[in-house]
């Protein structure tokens, strides 16, 4: 059968269990993860009947998605191969990037000698400098911020520089502006995957809220799939947070949606459009409950995404290959708001073939490029692909 388009849909931080190395990621003990099986135990079972039909059920034990008799999707998971549990490394990897090297963090902050030519270069202070949750640290330095006009600096366990600033005391263009100026500013040893712009809004600790025009800038990817498919005239579309990942290189259309309702209808706008490689990441469940510890918040977006997806597949044509994956575990149920290094999910589904097999583990999200680059005869270096068997 010949496949005429493909479409890539990453579920943010929907991990499906530890992967072998997770204890060297801090992964272990009360923080060993299984973002949905542990999610699905604690909300008393996901709601889910679209996946349950496409065989979610039948990767991992899941409260309220009990496995399909006959699956309509192939269904497997695959274990990430590269340094990190983040989102750059796991999208780069999907397109056929392993990071060997991890890229440096800051558990204890950015060195005085760094945030010193920062803030030479932007002219103002700082504060902050620290690891710390997003929401957390606007709480905690949002109103010195508004007294002194201070941008605040922080990091996480992620290799991020994050910078925060009300939208009304430093607009959202200088902001991206200074982000601009530490992605000059950090190169090796200090090369961080991402400088994040995170405006936000509200009049004191207590109402004070992040808005939806955070940006990313991250490191520019080495060559990968996106690029070879252009080169060879295939329009690629992306999605989310996706087209920054791979600083808009190669895509023939990008759209920088922010939420997963977004998402969706720029999902619906690409399959109308002239691309045949559609990648979007659908980033809600890890951003707005992940990172917040808050399960019932998860399960309904999954619930949410779920009638999502139940539209998408009446849109489909026969010649579609649709694959469902994650970048990376973010299990709301642990002690931890970071990421989780997991498993995640595998479900490749084509209309004209509703009859899935399972897939195992693949040895690495290389796997999924090489599967989409032999569809238009694309060879990558790395990643084995997946045998369709339709």
């Amino acid at each position: 059968m010949r496949y005429e388009r493909a479409i890539l849909i990453v579920m943010d931080g929907c991990g499906v269990g530890a992967a072998p190395d997770a204890a060297e990621y801090g992964d272990f003990g009360e923080n060993t993860p299984n973002t949905l099986g542990h999610l699905a135990q604690a909300v008393g079972g996901l709601q889910m009947p679209t996946f349950q039909q496409l065989g979610l059920g039948n990767i991992l034990l899941l409260e309220g998605v009990p496995p399909a008799e006959t699956p309509l999707a192939s269904y497997g998971k695959a274990q990430p191969r590269s340094k990190g549990k983040d989102s750059v490394t796991g999208h780069w990897e999907m397109m056929g990037i392993i990071t060997e090297t991890p890229f440096p963090t800051y558990p204890n902050g950015f060195p005085p000698e760094l945030i010193a030519e920062f803030e030479r270069r932007i002219g103002r202070k700082t504060l902050g400098n620290y690891p710390a949750s997003g929401t957390e640290i606007i709480k905690q330095l949002g109103e010195e911020h508004l007294r002194t006009g201070y941008p605040i600096v922080y990091t996480s366990a992620d290799s991020v520089f994050q910078i925060a600033a009300h939208e009304q005391v430093i607009p959202v263009e200088e902001l991206y502006r200074m982000c601009e100026i530490a992605r000059e500013l950090l190169q090796p040893p200090h090369h961080v995957q991402r400088v994040i712009a995170r405006p936000f809004e509200g009049e004191n600790a207590s109402n004070f809220r992040r808005t939806e025009r955070r940006k990313d800038f991250p490191l520019p990817p080495p060559p990968n799939l996106i690029d070879a498919l252009a080169e060879k005239g295939i329009g690629v579309y992306g999605i989310g947070v996706v087209p920054e990942l791979f600083t808009y290189r190669g895509f023939r259309h990008a759209e920088r949606t922010q939420t997963n309702p977004e998402h969706f209808d720029a999902l619906l706008r690409a399959l109308d459009s002239d691309c045949v490689f559609i990648f979007a990441n659908f980033e809600d469940f890890d951003m707005l409950y992940g990172h917040r510890n808050d399960p019932q918040g998860f399960a309904r977006a999954l619930a949410e995404f779920d009638t999502m997806m139940a539209r998408l597949l009446e849109r489909l044509r026969p010649t579609d290959l649709v694959i469902w994956t994650a970048d990376h575990g973010n299990d709301p149920t642990t002690p931890s708001t970071d990421h989780s290094r997991e498993y995640v999910p595998l479900l490749v589904y084509t209309p004209a073939h509703q009859e899935g097999k399972p897939l195992g583990t693949r040895a690495s999200l290389a796997d999924i490029g090489a599967t989409i680059g032999r569809l238009w005869g694309v060879t990558m270096e790395v990643g084995e692909p997946i045998p369709l068997p339709f």
